[in-house]
């Protein structure tokens, strides 16, 4: 008896270690899978203000969870194109990225409103827009498409620059063919505008410039310098038709998964990273504007009301759509 109380004794004390193992397994295992390494890519270069402005968000994050989510990021396309990065963030292999609303038309027509010319009729009106619930709605209209928008950052006012001719009217833009983003919006602008729409990807505006395939881009003031396209295209005109924001937008797959507490530091991470980005995005154009003039570009003042009577065949085509119609009336009862 005492010998089966002894051997009782043993095996209760072996189940007993066996469960101490088991749970430290799965507490191990619980760790593991608490515990996130996402990946954020994006195709600009290290010292772009977006860039600077997505590591200070990684950085918050990285504080506010502390450390259960980290991240890895993807600068200078190394992962591809915008377009390569978006389509990997819809199949689950990068968590992260930024892209133009123009390049979004594509997945939702909700994002075509930012693509229209003069829909926005100061800076402050735009910041009111992309502040506010309308914005939210559209962030959220692509979510059965893989992703969704949570937060954006400033891009800047787009203005035509070209080779030789300033565009000053838009009788200027007859007879040229002008570089546009991959966007049905953009295309139908230009050609309203009475010039010869060409879309091209952004790094092969340079080559195009300087073999002449076309004669001028549109965009703000950075591409001057960053994308050295100055050396080549020596008139910058302020027509600032569209100012169309770049969008952080985060995996369907991943935004599910957080918890409402990681979303909201996701939000809360945003917006401080928003307001560091604009300060940045400031001082680049600054910057940029005095270092294109050393390059030898001029930069024209425009009478912008003949570009904004040409484009109005445009607003009413979008007005067809009832919920184009809808966001766009909106947008309109936030001009102060």
């Amino acid at each position: 008896m005492k010998g089966l109380k002894i051997g009782i004794l043993f095996l209760i004390l072996g189940v007993l270690v066996a469960c101490g193992n088991n749970e430290s397994g799965d507490t191990d295992s619980a760790t593991t899978n608490d515990s996130k390494e996402l990946r954020l890519a994006h195709n600009l270069s290290e010292d772009h203000p977006i860039h600077q402005a997505l590591t200070t968000f990684v950085d918050s994050v990285e504080e506010k969870t502390d450390g259960s989510i980290t991240f890895k990021i993807f600068p200078n396309g190394v992962l591809g194109s915008e377009s390569d990065v978006l389509e990997q963030v819809q199949n689950g292999s990068v968590d992260m990225t930024k892209v133009s609303a123009g390049a979004l038309e594509s997945f939702s027509d909700e994002y075509a409103v930012f693509s229209i010319p003069y829909i926005f009729t100061s800076d402050t009106h735009y910041r009111n827009v992309m502040e506010s619930d309308v914005v939210e709605e559209i962030y959220q209209s692509t979510e059965d498409k893989g992703f969704v928008g949570i937060s954006y950052f400033d891009s800047g006012a787009r203005s035509f620059y070209t080779v030789d001719t300033p565009i000053k009217t838009p009788e200027d833009l007859q007879g040229l063919n002008v570089r546009v983003m991959d966007s049905q919006t953009a295309i139908d602008m230009v050609d309203l505008l009475g010039g010869t729409p060409t879309p091209l990807g952004y790094n092969e505006i340079y080559t195009s410039l300087q073999q002449g395939v076309i004669d001028g881009a549109e965009s703000n003031p950075t591409a001057l310098t960053t994308g050295q396209h100055g050396e080549v295209a020596k008139n910058f005109s302020y027509s600032e038709h569209t100012n169309i924001p770049d969008i952080l937008v985060v995996s369907t797959d991943l935004w599910n998964s957080l918890s409402d507490e990681e979303r909201e530091i996701f939000k809360e991470a945003a917006d401080e990273t928003r307001k560091e980005h604009t300060e940045l995005w400031n001082q680049a154009i600054e910057e940029s504007v005095s270092e294109a003039k050393e390059m030898g570009v001029e930069f024209n003042e425009v009478d912008k009301e003949p570009f904004i009577e040409l484009v109005q065949p445009l607003h009413e085509e979008y007005k067809k759509d009832e919920r184009l119609a809808e966001i766009m009336n909106a947008i309109n009862e936030l001009d102060e």
